[in-house]
């Protein structure tokens, strides 16, 4: 660590990941400082976190917000406004380190802008490496930037990485908690409520990712982002069920051995090991109880129930475009079961829907709308074949993502 602070931005600073990362700030005041905030709307959380910890900067990306929020109550911190103000915020010169932790396919901009400033950029959005992961790993060596995987599961299989050689390793293992619904059968699933499935037995998140996890389409997420991330095949990542969330992740190296991350379910450890890396202190995060913790078990996942973890091994072998057209897919299915208008299952449903008529299309082949069971639905998709064969570009990344929330809306709302 640097003789003097590190000069760090949130993006995302009102929700699950921002609120824990200010714990883990106001642990170490002597090597961390915050210079901006950043969140969508909630301009009253972000006016008690700009009180406290007095950044130079803050920002409210809803633009609506301009006419009923006065800057004035903010200072001396200055308030902007709007998406391009984050972007603004991401690449200040004075700024050592950018925490992404915007939820969903709106954290891209920000990563990618802290990356073109060659920034060390802690990522807890998974889904910008989904999205764009060849293409920011690739800015990233441009420009000099560093990545750090936010994420318990792959800031576990990094450190566990750390001073190993990358050719010995043979697979990577990535745990889940099953979710609330673990056990369960696929006929008890059809029925479920928004509350039921915000009922996580040991992460307390925010409802968009606890219903990820509930449907296991957070893991099928992470395995995307840990192709890219880790260099890795597809058939190199295991996921593996694992309740208590004590073990993060395994990695397996080619003569056998096996080596895992073990620490309680608190997002605060990895945060701090991203804030403060290369270097490890003593913080705020709860210590492993070695009296208290009798057996570990471990499991299969049930694809058959939770099929959403297949389309993540699919998007994983794909890439392209595919990583976005299956999240955008699932951004809205998520929205719509938050408001009681489609079913548990229908996420999985529209988001292979959305994704097989998108592939379909790319590999110049006719929709099997059959075999979806879906043939109604599909009927409404039509996938611009311009769209299917584009580059992987952020232009072209943003209108796959623009257009697989339009289907997805479609599909849903018929």
């Amino acid at each position: 660590m640097p003789s003097q602070k590190r000069r760090i931005v949130i993006l995302g600073s009102t929700g699950s990941i921002g609120r824990n990362a200010l714990e883990v700030v106001a642990a170490f005041p002597d090597r961390l400082e915050v210079l901006g905030l950043a969140a969508r709307r909630n301009s009253t959380l972000l006016l008690e976190q700009v009180r406290r910890f007095q950044p130079r900067w803050a920002v409210l990306t809803d633009e609506t917000l301009r006419s009923r929020v006065e800057p004035d109550t903010f200072r001396p911190t200055v308030l902007r406004f709007g998406e391009s103000a984050l972007g603004e915020l991401a690449q200040e010169s004075t700024v050592d380190l950018v925490l992404v932790a915007i939820i969903g396919a709106a954290g891209l901009l920000g990563a990618w802008s802290a990356i073109e400033a060659g920034k060390i950029v802690a990522l807890a959005n998974k889904e910008a490496m989904v999205l764009a992961g060849p293409l920011l790993l690739q800015r990233a060596q441009q420009c000099h930037a560093l990545i750090l995987p936010v994420d318990s599961e792959h800031s576990a299989v990094f450190q566990i990485l750390q001073g190993r050689n990358k050719e010995e390793l043979a697979r990577i293992v990535l745990t889940a908690s099953g979710g609330p619904f673990r056990g369960q059968t696929r006929a008890a699933l059809e029925q479920v409520t928004a509350l039921q499935a915000l009922n996580h037995p040991t992460w307390h998140m925010g409802p968009k990712i606890t219903i990820d996890s509930a449907t296991l389409m957070n893991k099928a997420l992470e395995i995307v982002e840990a192709r890219w991330l880790f260099d890795v095949a597809p058939e190199q990542i295991v996921v593996l069920i694992h309740p208590e969330s004590v073990v993060h992740g395994f990695v397996e190296m080619r003569d056998g051995a096996v080596f895992a991350q073990l620490s309680p379910p608190d997002m605060r450890l990895p945060i701090q090991y991203a804030l403060l890396y290369p270097e490890r202190w003593p913080g705020p995060a709860k210590r492993l109880d070695w009296w208290a913790l009798r057996t570990l078990h471990f499991e299969p996942p049930d694809v058959e129930t939770f099929p959403a973890l297949e389309l993540g091994y699919q998007v994983a072998r794909q890439g392209g475009l595919s990583g976005a057209v299956l999240n955008a897919a699932n951004e809205v299915a998520v929205e719509y079961f938050l408001q009681g208008r489609c079913r548990f299952l229908d996420i999985p449903r529209v988001c292979r829907a959305v994704l097989e008529a998108y592939l379909n299309q790319a590999e110049g082949r006719a929709r099997p709308s059959a075999t979806l069971g879906e043939a109604e639905r599909l009927s409404s998709l039509a996938t611009p074949s311009a769209l299917a064969l584009s580059a992987l570009t952020l232009e072209n990344i943003l209108a796959a993502d623009h257009w697989a929330r339009q289907e997805a809306h479609r599909w849903l709302s018929s």
